[in-house]
Parts: C-alpha cells; structure tokens; sequence
C-alpha cells in the first residue's frame, strides 16, 4: 500500500497552510469518559512533535457545560509547552479570561454564533448578548497582548432554522472581528456546507471588506464534505484550515453533528496537491492510533485507518470507523 500521495499539484492553491489542531480541545470535550490530564498532556506533546505549530489545548468554560475538560488549570500546568508551539484556549467571558490570564495563555479564542437559536442553547444569551459579553473579552486580551480568535457557529445550516442566510453569517463575523479578533474561523457546525456554498460565503464575506487572510474554515464532515469544501476554501484564498487529529469530535449542542474534518485526512489531501503543512503524517498516524487505543475506540479517520491497519497488532483499534458521538459547543 502507498504511504504517502502521489503528488500532484493543481493551480490556484497556496503554497502553504496552518493547520489549526483543534483535537484536544474540540475533539477531546465530547468524549463521554473523563481523559486523565497526564494523557491530554501526551496528547499535546506528540502533536508538537507531528510538527503542528497551532494546538488549541483546552476550554476555560464551565465543568458544568463540558465535565470533560474541568482540568484545564492542571493540564496549563502539567503540560510542555514547545518553543514556537502556539496553545490557544477557549473562554467565553470574562471569569475564563481571569483564568487563562493566571496561567500565562497568550493566544485565546472566543466562540459566537450565527443564528439565534444556537446562541441561546449554546451561550444562553442572544447573538447581540453574546457580543456584549465578548466585547470586554476581547478588549482586556488585547490589552495584555493576547491574540483573539473568533469562532462563528452555524455558518452553513442550523438544524432548528435551517439555511443560514450567507448575508447573515457575514454581518455577524463582521461583528466579532470589529471587537478586534485576528482571525474568524467560520463553523461548519452541523457539516451540511457543499463546495458551492463555501465559495459564496467567502465571496461575500470579501465584498463585504474581509479579505481570506482574516479567515479560517472549520469543517465536519456530516456528509463527507469536509475535504471537498477545504478545496474550494483553499482556492478562494483560505491559508488556515482547522482540524482534529483522528477526526475526533462534533457538538454537544447539536445532535446531528458528527466529528470534525481529520487531521491525517487534510494532510494527505494536501499533500498530493504538493502544499506544504510541516506535517509528518506517520507521527500523526500513529498518535491517533495511541489515542485510539486510550479512547478505548477507533480512530474515524479514513487515512488512520488505512495507513495503520498495515501495522500488527492495531487492527483492533483502526480497522473499523467509528460513529463518533456528539461533541463541541461552538463551531
């Protein structure tokens, strides 16, 4: 079996992308079984070591909310933070910032929505009551030098409103990058985005003065669409592309969603286009196959299980996709 693409390169992509490592974060708070800090902090390590540069390791949010990550203020702690490794953490309000602040983060993330009615089931509050909890968010970041990123849930589809007009994602990422975010990484929450979808999005969001360089895209791959829509984000000039190692991960908040675009998966598309990750993907492949094996489940990544499957003795932890169970409360 081939280990790597064949590379073929195809115009009018970059020459480079980020990939925004959201597994420890987003994949690991939808798990239903407590991981212990000592693994999440291996987790972060051997994803360091695979050469991603930009790992979100963890939430400030309420254990009541998301139990699965009640220990981030231990693993800030335990972990080894790489030189040149960004490890962003999410807060939603002022209290998570207090937090973050007490241990030396300096790269947040803020998570909205662009419908109503997830802003209420996943912030309690309406779309302007989440901006006016971000708003002193942001602005006290800042003034500690953190860098902001900005979450946008529901871009593409919500499953109690249905479409989401492109018009209305656009004003409301507007809103969270005129707090002063850096970066809008738009949510694809429920994974029903196409690849002629993505393009208007973008399209509209660049009429409106937001240019790909202040956007990142957040895939789930619902519908098997997460690799197509990454293509046509890329072609419109998108050089960040979140992912989760494993393909672990989904939404809590939203039944039908189902785990996020996988890592190994974007690397081995991006490497037969020849755009150039920093990525090595066997160290990927067989990080997943660890944390297969601590999750006590398979990894659903199709290329995890393809490239591991040819290693004895993991078949019992890569052969077989798994339905991955709900997962995240915000993209």
């Amino acid at each position: 079996m081939m280990r790597t693409p064949f590379e073929v390169p195809m115009d009018g992509l970059p020459d480079r992308v980020t990939i925004y490592e959201v597994g420890p974060r987003d994949g690991l708070q939808n798990e239903s079984a407590i991981v212990p800090a000592g693994v999440k902090a291996e987790f972060l390590a051997r994803l360091a070591e695979a050469g991603l540069t930009t790992i979100e390791a963890t939430s400030f949010v309420h254990p009541k909310w998301v139990p699965q990550l009640a220990d981030a203020e231990e693993l800030l702690t335990r972990m080894e933070r790489v030189p040149g490794v960004r490890y962003p953490v999410l807060v939603p309000n002022e209290r998570g910032l207090d937090r973050a602040l007490d241990h030396g983060v300096t790269d947040i993330a803020i998570f909205g929505s662009a419908t109503e009615t997830f802003a209420r089931r996943n912030l309690n509050r309406s779309v302007d009551g989440s901006i006016e909890m971000f708003t002193p968010v942001v602005a006290r970041a800042l003034e500690n030098g953190l860098d902001v990123r900005a979450y946008l849930s529901m871009c593409f589809g919500d499953p109690w409103e249905g479409p989401v007009p492109v018009e209305q994602v656009v004003r409301h990422g507007r809103r969270l990058l005129d707090l002063g975010c850096s970066q809008l990484s738009l949510g694809d929450t429920i994974g029903v985005g196409t690849p002629g979808h993505v393009t208007a999005l973008l399209a509209a969001f660049a009429e409106a003065g937001v240019g790909p360089e202040r956007l990142a895209v957040h895939f789930h791959d619902t519908y098997g669409q997460a690799l197509a829509n990454t293509l046509s984000a890329l072609r419109a000039g998108v050089t960040v592309v979140d992912a989760s190692t494993g393909g672990i991960g989904g939404c809590p908040f939203a039944k039908s969603a189902t785990g996020n675009l996988a890592t190994e998966d974007l690397v081995w598309m991006l490497s037969g286009l020849g755009v150039e990750t920093g990525v090595d993907l066997e160290s990927l492949v067989a990080t997943s196959v660890w944390l297969a094996g601590e999750l006590g489940r398979p990894s659903p990544s199709r290329v995890v299980q393809a490239l591991a499957a040819e290693s004895p003795g993991r078949r019992n932890v890569t052969q077989v996709p798994a339905e991955v169970p709900p997962a995240v409360e915000e993209e």
